[in-house]
């Protein structure tokens, strides 16, 4: 029986990134070497019921109950297998700092690229513990391959150890979570589960039913290019009418200046010349009335600008991508409460958070399947810096566990 650990190291060494400007599903096919590599360790562990939807790229297993626990209600347990866009998940080259000693961690000397304490002061929460760092090159892939770690550790340990009683537990991987479509094509009346846990936060002990209302936005400028020698009066130029857009918007509500509950406009993408420019947003926010009037903003700020420049010179193009799932969670805070309950049973301090983002149990639960997230671990997702506690790892494998023998209820 191989660790979370191991489990973990082999998981990011291969590259699952996900492309956001991709149309298919999965968005990158590499995916799936990810997919049919946990398929293989599932049917060895000695899984049933897999299944591996080739074309869309998820994976399905499950945990069978123990002998007179067939009806209690089933458990889901779900993770991501794609890395994020934003830094490269190629080559990437984990390495674990052993006992770590409070200090700077440097991760490249040839590139000078140090894990400071100063820009990262949560570090000094894990002293002593061994962590998992990347070479400063690469993003490391905790999120969300820590969790997928830790559900695949558990599934080995329950199904070596069938003295631990528990119901059916049914698991799934997905892919493109990081790009919002990871509940695209996810088959809820195949996975079967009564509600289920997304193994997708961060630290040791974070406990998530809240999450933003999610946006994006393009706001594409059409200008008028014309020689600068004679542009008076004729010129349109369309990066500084994107310049004055972007000035409309609240200046404290940049994501840089915010937190907790308060929600933001994150210019994410802007491209272009004097004759078009465009500029992609992300509209965030945990309160659906607030979310509702940043979505109207844009569209005030657009017929302003058209009023001024002439009427179709800014376009403003909107999608709801999800939504807060506290709306569906407020009548299921049992899924809550009892892991808080396991939480301190085990000396893991439960910690309570909105998600300043978003999961696809976020999707899943408006689609009828009540999902909460769970901690994986890792730290500073989405970039170089990226870390995660081999302790933790082993913590949350267990609450795993503990979660699956406690959950009592039946259909």
């Amino acid at each position: 029986m191989t660790t979370t650990l191991d489990k973990f190291l082999r998981y990011v060494r291969m590259d699952t990134r996900s492309e956001d400007e991709s149309v298919t599903t999965p968005s990158t096919m590499k995916q799936h070497d990810l997919a049919g590599l946990l398929v293989r360790e599932m049917e060895d562990m000695g899984m049933t019921e897999i299944t591996y939807d080739r074309e869309h790229c998820y994976v399905y297993g499950t945990i069978p109950a123990s002998v007179g626990l067939e009806k209690r209600k089933v458990m889901g347990l779900i993770a991501h297998m794609d890395t994020s866009p934003a830094v490269s998940g190629a080559n990437v080259k984990p390495r674990i700092v052993t006992r770590y000693d409070g200090g700077d961690i440097l991760l490249n000397e040839d590139e000078k690229i140090v894990l400071k304490v100063e820009d990262f002061p949560e570090l000094k929460g894990y002293l002593g513990d061994d962590l998992v760092v990347t070479d400063g090159t690469t993003l490391l892939g905790a999120d969300d391959k820590a969790g997928i770690a830790e559900i695949m550790g558990m599934a080995e340990y329950l199904l070596s150890h069938p003295e631990v009683r528990h119901g059916k537990i049914r698991i799934a991987f997905t892919p493109d979570e990081e790009i919002g479509r990871g509940a695209d094509f996810f088959d809820i009346s195949l996975f079967g589960a009564d509600f289920a846990y997304t193994v997708d936060g961060g630290a040791l002990g974070e406990l998530e039913y809240e999450n933003f209302n999610a946006a994006g936005a393009r706001v594409c400028i059409h200008g008028r290019s014309v020689h600068p020698g004679s542009a008076k009066g004729k010129m349109r130029n369309a990066i500084l009418i994107a310049q004055e857009f972007q000035s409309m918007l609240p200046v404290e509500q940049n994501p840089m200046y915010t937190e907790g509950y308060e929600g933001f406009f994150h210019v994410d993408r802007i491209a272009g010349d004097v004759e078009e420019t465009t500029m992609d947003y992300i509209i965030r926010d945990h309160d659906r009335i607030l979310f509702e009037h940043k979505k109207e903003l844009l569209l005030q700020v657009q017929e302003f600008l058209n009023a001024k420049y002439g009427e179709g010179c800014v376009e403003v193009k909107l999608q709801d991508s999800y939504y807060n799932m506290r709306e569906i969670m407020e009548s299921n805070m049992h899924l809550i409460e009892r892991v808080k309950c396991v939480m301190k049973e085990m000396g893991i301090e439960p910690k309570v958070t909105p998600i300043r983002g978003g999961t696809d149990g976020a999707r899943l639960s408006f689609l009828g399947l009540p999902c909460p997230n769970l901690c994986a671990g890792g730290e500073n997702f989405h970039g170089k810096y990226e870390y995660v506690s081999v302790q933790s790892m082993e913590k949350i494998t267990g609450l795993l566990i503990r979660i699956a023998e406690e959950y009592e209820e039946e259909i």
